[in-house]
């Protein structure tokens, strides 16, 4: 027997598969649509894919931007900004005239590696005394002069 699932609609290979569909239909949020994904095969440019799995394409004409090819992202999973690095951020405002994958960012010793924006997730930074972080909140220094009204 097939379980229902949430909506009381059985779960088989069949639903899971209208899942997908519906999915690339509407929910642009979550990777490609069937319209940017026809949009793609029909005017893009395979270019690269970066460390978090991103595709950058280019269009295959200057039909637009000024006679400048046009360059987009399509994420892997949720569509956020940050999850783009700084390489290919350049890339994609023509900054730079070639992908990361032909000529790519000097990287110095000192900089760190980039990370997408953890706010809300549960590797945030949660400084010390904040109300989600683990530890215990220092004590007052005694430093402190509480103000009153004269």
């Amino acid at each position: 027997m097939i379980a229902p699932d949430r909506r009381g609609f059985a779960r088989g290979v069949f639903s899971r598969g209208f899942d997908d569909v519906l999915n690339k239909i509407f929910a642009w949020w979550n990777g490609a649509t069937i319209g940017t994904l026809f949009t793609i095969a029909k005017r893009g440019r395979f270019v690269g894919t970066d460390e978090f799995g991103n595709k950058y394409y280019e269009a295959k004409d200057h039909s637009s931007y000024d006679g400048r090819k046009r360059r987009w992202v399509v994420y892997e999973g949720y569509a956020d900004a940050t999850k783009v690095s700084p390489d290919w951020h350049g890339w994609l405002r023509y900054t730079f005239d070639l992908p990361p994958t032909e000529a790519p960012l000097l990287r110095r010793p000192w900089e760190k590696d980039h990370l997408p924006n953890l706010t809300g997730t549960p590797m945030a930074w949660r400084p010390q005394g904040s109300l989600a972080a683990e530890a215990k909140r220092p004590a007052a220094t005694g430093d402190y002069q509480a103000w009153t009204p004269e």
